[in-house]
């Protein structure tokens, strides 16, 4: 990068570092640390919301998986506008009457407190290696930009953060999250308009919309219905809504973002309009992945999107390397001329753009299988390195055709995503390990002083294992995948043990206690087997814990619960 890179780069992080240890300077208590005092407006609720969903993963990966997949992953979203209204209904009520700290609060006064720590156990494992996979998203940047380690890396990545989280608490993280997200948003357009302007001389969105819908990119519905397919509108809708209602209605990551609302109608706007935003966001993320295909196909493309581990496979393998690069160069040059030949001919509507456009599927798919060739050929070299070059999609475009200044800006703008996410996390991580295990099973009854300090001693530990964590993330493929795969293992079983605690009044906590670990172990036995795709298991973990919680009544008998 050049100097006037990094120092748009240095000085936005350091903006961002001071404004939240400033922001969030003399945090006296607990109530103060973990919830902001209860004085958050709904705006700040809603970009709290979006900036921890919305982290480097999806503004790093997402592009790349629409590159690769095209833009039917936008259909993971299609169930959360429902799973809002449901949530501001049934859950925000609850919490904000109870006033509790972590969303598992709620299940001692209902259930007992085997049931409490057992889904805060569930919560804190999945939150904690996601969050590792929020880390080692942004330490790609670093060690592709500097040459470094990716291992130095992640250290310097999460350390960073950790500073204004670990001074400020939930005050510093809400007001970082609404300036970071200011940031990105306009970044993130200015960006995609750059996209356009980058295409050759003549071409423009139109036509570059018109390429990526003939190569696929474009395939934002999929209607067919599938079991093991990953994306469609059927997994969207149904596992989706399963998903989001765990997601923003138990994961105390999001539910700690609206507990420090005002009140019940500043919680449910940031909520609600969440839902309504949100799909349009990541559809325009996906479409400028589907725009960096059509750039691509009219611009050479690397052989590997990932240099680094494309060099290391040249020095082992050099007549291997040589040979993918001849049968590349030979194909790029007919893929980039079948291009411009369908949008000089795409008015015609003649026999001869039907044929050109089966070329040019043809090509495609000559293209993606020497790429899979190359990608095994890395894998089998020992090199420890990513499984895919997705993750570097869009940050190869940035490194190698944005203008100085704005290279700088928009890793900048990953870093943010990523500490919005990260933070809000350690902080909900914080909260549900002092207040749901330790302090659950320590004899001491502490002050509010020794509280804070135990507080902050929680997350600075959340930091150090969750940059354990993104030491081992590296072999996870596509990051947005990753994440969000490893978060249906667990959210089903968690969602369904909500949902008995508010509709099914007559069951006990040692029911649903036996029932979501016999939950958990059968999503885990769905997934190992590979018997559907990772979206329905957010359905099979919820529909469990409520059979098996039912069939548990035959051998319990209920007792009066408390509601």
């Amino acid at each position: 990068m050049s100097t006037i890179d990094w120092t748009v780069l240095i000085f936005t992080l350091v903006v961002v570092v001071v404004y939240g240890v400033f922001i969030g300077r003399g945090q006296k208590s607990n109530e103060s640390y973990l919830k902001a005092d209860n004085k958050m407006p709904w705006y700040i609720v809603l970009l709290g919301i979006m900036a921890t969903q919305a982290s480097a993963i999806t503004f790093l990966s997402a592009p790349g998986q629409a590159y690769t997949d095209g833009m039917r992953f936008v259909q993971y979203y299609f169930g959360l506008p429902l799973a809002m209204i449901v949530i501001c209904i049934t859950f925000i009520p609850i919490f904000q009457r109870l006033n509790v700290y972590t969303a598992y609060e709620y299940l001692e006064n209902r259930f007992d407190k085997k049931t409490r720590v057992l889904t805060s156990l569930l919560f804190l494992f999945s939150r904690g290696l996601s969050t590792g996979i929020s880390i080692y998203a942004p330490s790609i940047i670093l060690a592709s930009v500097l040459n470094w380690n990716i291992y130095l890396t992640n250290v310097l990545t999460g350390g960073i953060l950790l500073i204004y989280t670990y001074i400020g608490g939930a005050k510093a993280i809400a007001h970082t999250q609404k300036l970071q997200f200011l940031i990105i948003l306009g970044t993130m357009a200015f960006a995609g308009f750059l996209l356009i302007q980058n295409m050759p001389d003549g071409i423009g969105f139109k036509d570059a919309l018109y390429l990526a819908g003939k190569s696929g990119k474009l395939n934002v519905i999929t209607t067919e219905f599938d079991w093991k397919d990953k994306y469609n509108i059927w997994s969207g809708l149904i596992g989706g809504f399963f998903l989001a209602l765990s997601y923003f209605g138990t994961d105390q990551s999001q539910v700690g973002r609206y507990i420090t609302a005002k009140d019940n109608t500043n919680a449910k706007m940031g909520l609600l309009l969440n839902g309504l935003v949100k799909i349009p966001m990541q559809f325009a993320i996906l479409l400028i992945g589907a725009l960096l295909f059509a750039f691509f196909s009219l611009k050479p493309a690397p052989i590997y999107f990932n240099e680094r581990s494309y060099q290391y496979l040249k020095e082992a393998q050099p007549e291997q390397a040589a040979d993918f690069e001849k049968e590349h160069q030979d194909l790029q040059i007919k893929f980039n001329a079948e291009s411009k030949e369908i949008l000089r001919l795409k008015e015609t509507h003649s026999p001869q753009l039907k044929k050109t456009i089966q070329d040019f599927k043809n090509t495609q798919t000559q293209v993606k299988a020497l790429h899979g060739r190359v990608e095994e050929a890395i894998n089998n070299s020992n090199y420890n390195a990513e499984k895919t070059d997705t993750n570097y999609i869009f940050l190869y475009f940035v490194k190698n055709t944005l203008p100085v200044g704005m290279i700088g800006l928009l890793f900048a703008v990953i870093f943010l995503a990523s500490w919005g996410s990260i933070s809000a996390a350690l902080n909900s991580l914080a909260a549900c390990s002092l207040k749901d295990v330790h302090l659950i099973f320590s004899k001491e009854i502490p002050d509010e002083k020794t509280e804070l300090k135990y507080s902050r001693l929680h997350t600075l530990a959340w930091g150090i294992f969750s940059i354990g964590v993104a030491m081992f993330a590296t072999q996870m493929g596509s990051l947005i995948e990753a994440v969000n795969v490893l978060g249906s293992l667990f959210y089903g079983p968690i969602l369904g043990i909500f949902l008995v605690a508010f509709y099914y009044k007559k069951i006990t906590g040692s029911n649903v206690f036996i029932a979501a670990i016999l939950s958990e172990i059968t999503v885990i036995a769905v997934y190992q087997f590979d018997i559907v795709s990772f979206l329905w298991l957010n359905v099979i973990g919820a529909a469990a814990v409520i059979i098996f919680s039912t069939i548990g009544l035959l051998f319990y008998k209920p007792k009066a619960v408390n509601s």
